[in-house]
């Protein structure tokens, strides 16, 4: 096993007495510092793998840069600029800053140096420090350096917070000692004492800019492991905090400083050990100083941690249910810091809320609150450290007070309640006060979201409801979800809450009026709390969620009715946003076949929140106007079907309201001219998109005629969502959409959406959206400028579309190494009452959908309508296609041909899946003919 000290003393004892120019000595010098260093990696990941001790090898890598550091300063020393007889001004000490300072270094951590003079830089001192990073360069490693004097670093760490933190953590590598005691013993006197109060506050805010640039959530699906919330830092920050104002030097002293107790501690180091394994696994695997664990990387991280399938969750899927539980620990501590500082007045006592007297008068009107609890600089905190073990109900009284009163938890009450977890037994969760106070909480008109997270922050909620447990810190393995199932959980209560309270009606305006036109609110809270509750379980989620329902409600105090609501709602809440976006909403047969499942116009109104709610708090983006306007067209055709109205008839006069809204938004067209264009468009177009883009499409074909052409494109940018919108107006003929996605495909754009429209007088008008590439509008409007001049050449005939996606390389296969999206085609005929459904499911990628339509136009099949849905890395593209007479595909083994030459098209998945052992998942299901 490599002493990398030894061999380095080795090294440098050989070295010949008679180098004295430095270009010399680093060539001798780097190539074996390079071994070393190489070998010292090799065996530092050979012992992680084995071992998994992620401080551990954090450690032996710094020993490992110590010794290196400490051979470059000994060749210079002892070689080049020998002194044996140096003044008082020619002392130097070496010393280690930041996280090198630690004694942790991840393989591709940064190393930061200072080099300390007495008082100003000599001749001798500047040479020895320029040939030291000479060395370190030439080795290609990244170091941050600093040369001052004892004087110059305590000026600037007065003056700056970042290098004060660098300074405190200082270790002593060679060089003066005398030199380094100085300057730790002045730092303390003079920039230390009296300051605890303004690090403090620097440090929290510092925190607060960087989680919030990282990701406000600890339960983002790819977490920055350094700098994310509840990754490395937080830790970093809490130890910087503890040692600047209880002076400990190593954090084993935060026990005896009563900072923690031992079990904190212990906690401390668990997730200390655990976040620096996944880090340095991460340097390891990649190569580089990579610190977000995203989705490529996840399933290799996974398997380095020895992490199986089991209990229906992949591997990766525990690796990262694991981390984010460490993530929530790590929250855990910061609360108890914060409360700790405040108790010791390390920080100042926060402003109190103008209203802090009328609640805390409030407080004092019922005598179960005043008993128990009490406001505690403006918080809800216990009266004694008992009140729990006295009445386990309190438990859940704690948070229903915060929430009732709108005054946050005070952190030492927070922190008692985790410790009292073994008091939520079978009959406090049977219990009818807990189980009502807990629905008052849900259903609060105040702040239920947050409220509900502070119990998970708690850990009172997974026990309280053990089934809801299974789900904390669960993530799932897609890039549709952008957080962990119970934070998504939470954000879709909030997002209910936002609804009902009115603050969004400009953004939900069908759903802000039902939501007020129900009389089933309780119904709705819980069906939104479960709705994804049996996430990650062998069987379907929303049937076993529907289970679940039914044992929870009864327990929560909720009647029969109100029970099989819930439960019919969670076990349908996928329907309405899958028929609306995968399904023609202009055909009789959608409505007929959704309203069948849904049966009263109730279910209807609380579906369509529910849906609305979940797809927004999926993440950023996700919900979108599109979206809104297809939900709406479904419940609008679905409402008139249940109420017994003739949907003809109701459609009729919708279609006449739209128009009359979009007149109102064109004010410079002649009323002939409007109703002749109005007239182009049939009622599936008015129906289906939204008045933003009816405006722009009216005025593109306006333009277009006006300047005499017969076809065009338009490209909009939406940074919001993170994509690029373009729209072509041509002649129809059954090769336009092919030639519009091989045009992408070309270019590597990615469609993530479309709109597929026909005039009545044989115009296409269809709209993509197309994955943004650029961060900057030029660059993203210039890339689009190539891809539409592809398209516009190809409607003229000037270049062939297959001939140019032919040239490119083929897709890569990284995503599907990433992601496991078994290929699924689905012929049905009952759908529609005119044409053939194909649905086709797969893993997304550029390119995808032009070699479907490639694939179905080599069929002879029309495609008359299209209705494209990505989510995450998961295509949903649904095709209504006749054959060339105008009818439906009925015959055996024509549906069989189809299905095979769509699958083709997914050849090289479908080699993964089995190079990987999962055959079974492209195994052929029968053909759905109903």
């Amino acid at each position: 096993m490599l002493d990398p000290v030894a061999e380095l003393d080795s090294l440098i004892a050989g070295l010949d007495r008679d180098i004295r120019e430095p270009t010399r000595l680093r060539a001798v010098l780097v190539p074996e510092l390079r071994r070393v260093i190489e070998a010292g990696h090799r065996q530092a990941e050979e012992r992680l793998l084995r071992d998994r001790n992620g401080m551990e090898c954090a450690q032996s890598l710094s020993r490992l840069t110590d010794a290196v550091v400490r051979a470059i300063h000994d060749a210079v020393v002892w070689r080049l600029y020998p002194n044996d007889n140096p003044t008082t001004g020619e002392q130097l000490a070496v010393v280690a800053t930041g996280g090198y300072g630690r004694g942790t270094m991840a393989p591709g951590s940064d190393i930061d140096l200072l080099f300390l003079l007495p008082y100003k830089q000599t001749a001798w001192s500047e040479s020895v420090v320029e040939a030291m990073l000479y060395v370190l360069w030439d080795l290609k490693l990244k170091v941050g350096h600093a040369t001052r004097s004892v004087e110059e670093c305590l000026r600037e760490g007065r003056a700056d917070m970042t290098i004060r933190t660098a300074l405190l953590e200082a270790r002593y590598l060679f060089g003066s000692r005398i030199l380094f005691e100085e300057l730790v013993t002045r730092f303390d006197a003079e920039v230390i004492v009296g300051s605890a109060s303004e690090f403090v506050e620097a440090k929290l805010r510092e925190r607060d800019t960087r989680v919030a640039k990282a990701g406000m959530s600890r339960y983002l699906v790819e977490p920055n492991v350094k700098d994310g919330k509840g990754g490395l830092r937080d830790l970093n920050t809490l130890f910087w905090i503890a040692k600047y104002t209880y002076r400990v030097r190593d954090q084993s002293e935060l026990v005896g400083a009563g900072l923690f107790t031992p079990e904190e501690y212990a906690l401390f180091e668990r997730c200390d050990e655990f976040l620096w394994r996944v880090r340095c696994h991460m340097h390891f695997a990649t190569k580089r100083a990579e610190e977000r664990l995203s989705f490529g990387l996840q399933p290799r991280i996974a398997e380095r941690l020895g992490y199986e399938s089991r209990g229906g969750l992949s591997g990766v899927e525990r690796f990262m249910k694991a981390y984010f539980r460490v993530a929530k620990d790590v929250g855990d501590l910061t609360a108890i810091v914060s409360a700790e500082m405040e108790a010791r007045h390390a920080k100042r006592t926060p402003v109190l809320d103008r209203w802090i007297g009328k609640f805390r008068d409030r407080f004092r009107a019922t005598s179960v609150e005043a008993e128990d609890f009490w406001i505690d600089h403006g918080r809800v905190n216990l009266r004694s450290e008992d009140a729990f073990e006295r009445d386990p109900v309190n438990l859940i009284r704690l948070f229903w007070l915060a929430d009732r009163h709108n005054v946050p938890i005070h952190p030492d009450a927070k922190r008692l309640a985790t410790r009292s977890l073994r008091l939520i037994t079978p009959s406090l969760r049977g219990d009818e006060e807990a189980n009502r106070l807990f629905l008052d909480i849900l259903t609060s008109h105040n702040a239920p979201e947050e409220a509900l997270r502070e119990m998970n922050e708690a850990g009172v909620l997974g026990r309280f409801i053990p089934d809801f447990g299974r789900v904390v810190a669960m993530m799932q393995f897609n890039m549709y979800h952008h957080f962990t199932v119970d934070e998504h959980l939470l954000r879709t209560v909030g997002v209910l809450a936002a609804i009902e309270s009115g603050r969004v009606e400009e953004t939900y305006p069908l759903v802000t009026r039902l939501i007020h036109a129900h009389h089933n609110r309780l119904a709705l809270y819980v069906a939104i709390l479960l709705h994804d509750i049996a996430k990650g379980r062998p069987e379907d989620h929303s049937v076993a969620g529907a289970q679940i329902a039914r044992k929870l409600c009864p327990r929560f105090g909720l009647t029969p009715a109100e029970t099989e609501t819930v439960a019919w709602l969670v076990e349908h809440h996928l329907l309405m946003s899958m028929t609306a976006q995968s399904r023609d909403l202009s055909d009789h047969k959608t409505i007929e076949r959704f309203a069948s499942i849904v049966q009263s116009l109730e279910r209807l109104k609380l579906l369509t929140i529910l849906t609305v709610a979940d797809i927004t708090a999926v993440g950023p983006g996700v919900w979108t106007a599109w979206k809104g306007t297809l939900l709406r067209t479904l419940y609008d055709e679905t409402e008139v079907y249940l109420s017994g109205g003739h949907s003809e008839i109701a459609r009729t006069d919708r279609v006449r309201l739209i128009q009359m809204s979009l007149r109102e938004q064109l004010p410079d067209w002649d009323s002939a001219v409007f109703d002749a264009y109005a007239a182009r468009h049939k009622q599936a177009y008015w129906l289906k998109v939204d008045t933003n883009r009816q405006i722009k499409n009216a005025q593109l074909l306006r333009r277009t005629e006006e300047e005499g052409r017969t076809s065009a494109t338009e490209v909009g940018l939406d940074p919001v969502r993170g994509v690029t919108e373009v729209t072509v107006y041509s002649p129809d003929h059954p090769r336009l959409l092919a030639i519009v996605t091989g045009a992408c495909a070309a270019a590597g754009a990615n469609i993530v959406d479309a709109q597929i429209f026909t005039t009545t007088d044989g115009f296409a008008l269809d709209t993509f959206v197309i994955s943004r590439a650029f961060e900057r509008d030029e660059d993203e409007l210039r890339r689009m400028k190539r891809i539409t001049d592809v398209i516009d050449r190809a409607l003229k005939g000037e270049i062939r579309i297959a001939e140019l996606v032919a040239d490119k390389h083929p897709p890569t296969s990284a995503r599907a190494k990433t992601f496991l999206v078994a290929p699924d085609v689905t012929i049905d005929n009952a759908l529609s009452s005119r044409e053939t459904v194909i649905e086709v499911t797969g893993l997304d990628r550029p390119g995808l959908l032009f070699d479907l339509t490639s694939a179905l136009g080599a069929l002879n099949l029309n495609i008359t309508s299209a209705h494209v849905a990505t989510f995450g890395e998961r295509a949903v593209d649904v095709f209504y296609v006749t054959d060339l007479t105008g009818t439906r595909v009925t015959q055996p083994d024509r549906q069989v041909a189809i299905r095979k030459s769509v699958l083709q098209v997914f050849a090289a998945d479908v080699a993964i899946l089995k190079a990987e052992g999962l055959e079974a998942l492209v195994t052929t299901p029968p053909l759905r003919e109903t």
